[in-house]
């Protein structure tokens, strides 16, 4: 807990920076960013905090807005707070909720002290943003409920390059006796009364993030996951709008939690039109018992606001989350083009067919060939899903010499015109287990389960209860083994399913934990090793994980025309450059639609990992010819996917001509994505209005290999031709003259 408290001499020696950032007069709070300010201050009456402003920036405080109080609603129903507690007149929801040991659910948080300083201190046991002292300032509150003995301390991050605040908080309980935490919301603050819309994602398996967007009303607008991840039927994100706004005009609030389980996120809009938002732990998940002298630490949670629209704030999450969020050393590096063996082979898979189709894979130009499901299980060989997830070695029939000669011959081939060595991956779900394995025989007390119920299946498995040390160190031990075991130099880290039964509420808490603390030792002691986060696709998703890994599977689904939604979706908050997709099959596997190569290819190229799932030998032969040229178009483009501005110029659920376009950080390059979905004879194409260029500089394109100004090609646009036909696409390259 040391990391938490910030010795009063670097306070002292950093303070000049904190200044501009964060400023305390008395007790009124402003936190300045470029285009944001943060406003709260302490009621000098009753100790709490009480929200002022968040938005444009803004210098003052201003006396707040007059509520008729007459009737049931007074005292604190009437206020705009920052911590809010409940059972002491705010009957709207809180976002702190303890039970005391007496029973009582009433807390009473108050004003005692606070510190300023620049940096940021890390979280323990959690994934959060980080900076030095250049790019962050922190501003700790420190409240104390006097009536039980316990404290909280609110802490605020801004990163003001980014107009992103970083909230989080802590609770310690000085009492003799247990307390339980019942809520918990990381983030949370009062909107004035304001018209507004509220943007999130939804979906399922092989529908993920799909946008909907509702009006604000009165009542409360909510959604969250009880799966025990983050899932893929919501993510812990959503956006507030004007309605007004667009993707690039208007005001935008994004809130995301950086946090892996359970999670809830409310919009609540009381009588007197206030909005509260709160977002952080699922109630139904939580239920923490913090035991005499302990502390909870809350999850992160980040807000962005941007005056320049839906893109103005994806921007935003997006830098940031590279640069302060993502801690592995590939984040930035261009990554390497793959080949899976699961849709080609699938379970029917041996050293003999891997080979042959690593080389096949060579012979294309890629880089990386990945193995998928069905390598390993001894006592039960996994031939299907029913069998041996938790046995992590080798199939003796499959791999008669282990992983280790298999591997070195996959490393002699070399990559298609260069001198380089195909590089070999694995894949792996050390969080499950199947009934039918050597590890359930063994351990069958390690799996989530609650008492005498039944265990419930999914996927023929169940979900290794990683709340626990001891299997924690077995999953560490496990993939090491792996690891050293050969020349692997690329881990996809699969999970496919979610958590039914939990003994207490509270496990789904210490599972993350649990979980958070493996993959920081592996990516730690393994830092050479790129690993790819995927659950039944993006069924996690998130920042949290984002934290540890630099890339994550998007979806089980590859067909392109509904990864362009699925992409798209993604990207109002995470950045292209983490998402994985690959050029699959066709049919394809999920919609048995058939689309073409260049499209497919089109599509997958807008992501930071970029590969193949198929079978070469079952391409035809203009596929075949065509992959070399595909291979390298995407090179081209990766450096700009990763480190490159987005801006989504049109999206499916809008527009039959989705498009979409990343610019270079220095502005002097630029690639265009242009989609038709369906095929018209009316009406016309419209024009496709670009964005993020240097409006007085002039560019060349490869479109009509005409050179205009940037004004022209963000007011004007350009005139698109698309071929005759469903699913088609351009790739367009704009330089600076």
């Amino acid at each position: 807990m040391i990391l938490f408290w910030v010795p009063c001499v670097f306070i002292l020696l950093a303070g000049w920076v904190s200044g501009e950032a964060i400023t305390a007069t008395g007790t009124n709070f402003t936190l300045t960013g470029d285009n944001v300010s943060y406003l709260f201050q302490i009621d000098p009456t009753t100790g709490d905090i009480i929200s002022d402003h968040f938005g444009g920036p803004a210098d003052d405080f201003v006396p707040p807005a007059y509520v008729f109080s007459n009737g049931w609603n007074a005292g604190l129903a009437t206020k705009r707070r920052e911590f809010p507690d409940i059972g002491r007149s705010d009957f709207r929801l809180p976002a702190i909720h303890i039970e005391h040991s007496d029973g009582s659910t009433v807390s009473e948080f108050t004003y005692q002290s606070h510190e300023i300083f620049a940096g940021k201190p890390t979280l323990p046991g959690l994934p959060s943003t980080y900076g030095t002292e250049d790019d962050v300032s922190t501003l700790l509150v420190k409240l104390y409920d006097n009536y039980w003995d316990v404290s909280a301390v609110l802490s605020y991050s801004i990163f003001p390059h980014y107009n992103a605040i970083a909230r989080s908080f802590k609770i310690t309980n000085n009492g003799t006796r247990n307390i339980t935490i019942q809520r918990a919301a990381s983030f949370s603050t009062d909107f004035p009364n304001l018209d507004l819309n509220m943007i999130e994602v939804h979906g399922d398996w092989a529908h993920e993030f799909n946008r909907v967007e509702r009006t604000v009303d009165y009542g409360e607008t909510t959604f969250r996951s009880t799966e025990g991840f983050s899932s893929h039927l919501h993510n812990p994100f959503f956006a507030l709008v004007s309605p007004a706004t667009t993707e690039s005009t208007g005001e935008a609030w994004g809130f995301n939690l950086v946090y892996t389980g359970s999670f809830a996120a409310t919009v609540e809009r009381f009588s007197h039109g206030f909005v509260r938002i709160l977002l952080g732990l699922n109630p139904l998940h939580t239920n923490i018992n913090v035991g005499p002298g302990d502390i909870f630490t809350s999850p992160e949670a980040v807000a962005v606001y941007s005056s320049q629209g839906l893109g103005g704030m994806s921007r935003s999450f997006h830098d940031l989350y590279r640069n302060h969020l993502s801690r592995s050393g590939f984040t930035n590096q261009t990554r390497p083009i793959l080949l899976n063996s699961w849709e080609g082979n699938e379970f029917d898979i041996n050293e003999t067919s891997l080979v042959k189709l690593a080389g096949e894979a060579q012979e294309l130009g890629v880089e990386l060939f990945v193995m998928d499901d069905g390598w390993f299980g001894v006592e039960y060989p996994r031939n299907n899903d029913s069998l041996g997830l938790g046995d992590w070695t080798p199939n003796p029939a499959k791999f008669p010499h282990g992983l280790k000669p298999f591997v070195e011959q996959v490393n002699n081939y070399t990559v298609r015109n260069t001198s380089r060595s195909l590089k070999f991956g694995i894949w792996v779900e050390p969080e499950m287990v199947n009934p039918n394995s050597t590890l359930y025989k063994q351990h069958p007390d390690w799996v989530m389960h609650s008492g005498r119920h039944t265990r419930t299946l999914t996927r023929n498995q169940l979900v290794l209860n990683v709340g626990l040390p001891e299997v924690q160190d077995h999953i560490i031990s496990s993939v090491s083994r792996i690891i050293e075991s050969a020349n692997i130099e690329y881990i996809k880290w699969d999970n496919n399913r979610g958590i039914h039964q939990q003994g207490h509420p509270s496990d789904d808490y210490a599972y993350m934990l649990g979980l958070y603390r493996v993959i920081d030792n592996l990516t730690t002691t393994y830092p050479h090793v790129l690993f790819e986060g995927c659950a039944s696709g993006g069924g996690r998703f998130d920042a949290g994980l984002l934290h540890y890994w630099p890339q994550h599977w998007t979806s089980d689904n590859t067909d392109a025309s509904d990864r362009l939604t699925i992409q798209l979706g993604t990207s109002l908050v995470y950045p292209p450059s983490a998402m994985g997709c690959h050029v699959s099959a066709i049919p394809n596997g999920v919609t048995k639609r058939n689309i073409s190569m260049e499209y497919r290819s089109h599509v997958a190229m807008m992501c930071g990992s970029f590969g193949f799932e198929l079978n070469p030998s079952e391409m035809s032969e203009d596929e075949q010819k065509a992959v070399p040229a595909i291979i390298e178009q995407a090179q081209a483009i990766n450096p700009l996917v990763l480190s490159g501005s987005f801006h989504r110029l049109a999206i499916p659920d809008k527009s039959n001509w989705p498009a979409a376009q990343f610019v270079s950080r220095t502005g002097d390059q630029s690639v265009v994505f242009a989609f038709q979905q369906k095929a018209t004879t009316k009406p016309s194409v419209p024009p496709l209005k670009l964005q993020g260029l240097d409006s007085k500089a002039r560019y060349s394109n490869t479109l009509d290999n005409g050179t205009y100004s940037g004004a022209t090609y963000m007011n004007a646009g350009l005139n698109i031709r698309f071929p005759t036909g469903d699913y088609k696409s351009k790739i367009i390259w704009l330089n600076r003259q």
